[in-house]
């Protein structure tokens, strides 16, 4: 048993040892060797052609998908249309008024000519008596509200000085209105917009029409909140440097009236789907090689002997985004680089993967 361990375990072990050591270099040098590859090992490799895209035709809808709120529409303010002291108040908040109803009078001061002067009286006539001070005249003006909905102030008390111009009551028309913020290239695709939007609410009633759709940026007052006037001093320091500036809320946005009988609520979101035309049959490019999106703009043709791209003036119409009608400048199966060279100041990638860093 001494000899077992003392002789033939370690030879055993040694065995192990070698067979292991001689099965590595198999792995590491025998796969070459047996194919007798002894040539350099190839690197990788790149391809360095151009990207490239070609004018096709097809068909386009510029529709602009937008997420948004229903608002309130904003309560109309009364304004006093006559000076003087509050009469009889005629009405009360929370009632139903409609344009022209009366709201309160206003005891206005009729101003008295002045009183003729009278000659002194001739030596001997007796002096003219003066006539008695009359009572001071006065004329009765109503306030009316100036539009339909439910009143929601009525600032005034009977015998309150009122001056012309004050705000004395407020109606609320009881409407809704859905808003949503616009970016830049939004605005732009929707320079003609139609007169109504579909609207979806979650968890509400079904798709509904929104009329009277407008876009622009909203006055002070009228409900829709307007772009800070302050800019936010923070900078994201994660934010992409290369990042679309048109991709970020301007302060625009598009607003369109809820349907009366469509039971929805002020504060709740809704997704607006705008379509501001539609083009059949029409050349088609992709946007990332046109530079330029409205009117005009131009693309870089590829010459097809020699490959050179040419910078080449076309005539722009709908997008949807992703691919923008090309009306005028070339045609049907012409190639052109898929991405516009040198945009934002960055340097131009000649092998089509976007702008870099110059």
């Amino acid at each position: 048993m001494g000899v077992v361990r003392t002789i033939v375990f370690p030879a055993l072990r040694l065995l192990v040892w070698a067979v292991i050591a001689v099965a590595l270099v198999q792995l590491a040098f025998g796969s070459r060797a047996g194919r007798g590859d002894t040539g350099p090992v190839a690197g990788p490799t790149v391809d360095l052609t151009p990207a490239e895209a070609t004018v096709v035709r097809g068909d386009v809808t510029n529709t602009v998908t937008l997420s948004g709120t229903v608002q309130a529409d904003p309560a109309v303010t009364v304004k006093s249309t006559a000076a003087g002291a509050v009469g009889r108040v005629r009405a009360a908040v929370g009632d139903a008024v409609e344009r022209g109803t009366p709201l309160f009078t206003v005891v206005v001061p009729v101003e008295e000519p002045a009183a003729p002067v009278t000659a002194p009286a001739a030596d001997g006539a007796p002096a003219p008596v003066p006539a008695a001070p009359a009572a001071p005249r006065t004329r009765t003006v109503t306030v009316s509200a100036t539009s339909t909905g439910t009143l929601t102030s009525l600032d005034v008390l009977p015998d309150q000085q009122v001056a012309v111009g004050d705000a004395v009551a407020a109606v609320s028309p009881g409407t809704l209105t859905v808003s949503a913020p616009l970016t830049q290239e939004e605005q732009f695709r929707l320079l003609a917009p139609p007169s109504s939007a579909r609207v979806t609410v979650p968890g509400g009633p079904g798709v509904f029409e929104c009329t009277d759709l407008r876009t622009g940026t909203p006055e002070p007052g009228t409900g829709a909140p307007a772009a800070p006037a302050v800019p936010d001093p923070y900078a994201d320091p994660y934010a992409d440097p290369y990042a679309d500036p048109g991709a970020a809320p301007t302060g625009a946005r598009v607003t369109c009236r809820v349907p009366a009988d469509v039971p929805v609520f002020a504060g709740v979101s809704a997704t607006v789907e705008v379509t501001a035309g539609t083009s059949t049959g029409v050349l088609l490019a992709p946007v990332t090689a046109v530079r330029g999106s409205v009117g005009t703009g131009s693309v870089w043709v590829l010459d097809e002997e020699t490959g050179e791209a040419t910078e080449t003036d076309v005539v722009l119409g709908l997008t949807d985004g992703e691919v923008v009608e090309v009306s005028g400048g070339v045609g049907e199966g012409t190639r052109v680089l898929q991405f516009v060279p040198g945009d934002d100041g960055l340097a131009v990638d000649p092998y089509g993967y976007g702008p870099v860093a110059g």
